[in-house]
């Protein structure tokens, strides 16, 4: 009984000294804050996402050095990508970013350095703006 007393002292003098740390803040409006919005996308259809591998001596192996995506519609033009290709447990593998172009339907990016083919699992693509 003595313990279980005892480990609700602590618990409540612990809670204590972190309210009264937490109390002692001072946020201005130079702050930081956190929040989500909910955006709307730029295209409705859906965007294809594809590479070819190529032999490297140096890996050695296949390597993946560029991403060509495919279906982007007018109101994605001129607009900053993310392209991240994930390996096993999503791990990121390598990123590429850029700016989509101002007419066209598809793009290109490079990867630098190139990642292991065998190691990717998926890529995703994210237009923002």
């Amino acid at each position: 009984m003595k313990r279980i007393l005892a480990a609700i002292i602590a618990g409540l003098i612990t809670f204590a000294g972190v309210y009264g740390l937490a109390a002692s803040l001072n946020l201005t409006s130079d702050s930081l804050g956190a929040g989500t919005a909910t955006v709307a996308a730029c295209q409705a259809g859906a965007l294809n996402a594809t590479y070819t591998s190529t032999y490297s001596a140096a890996a050695p192996g296949y390597t993946v050095g560029t991403v060509t995506v495919t279906g982007l519609a007018a109101t994605c033009y001129s607009k900053p990508y993310k392209i991240t290709l994930s390996g096993a447990g999503n791990a990121s593998l390598g990123e590429a970013t850029g700016t989509t172009p101002a007419s066209g339907t598809s793009f290109a990016a490079t990867f630098s350095p190139a990642v292991a083919a065998a190691s990717v699992t998926g890529i995703s693509v994210v237009i923002s703006g």
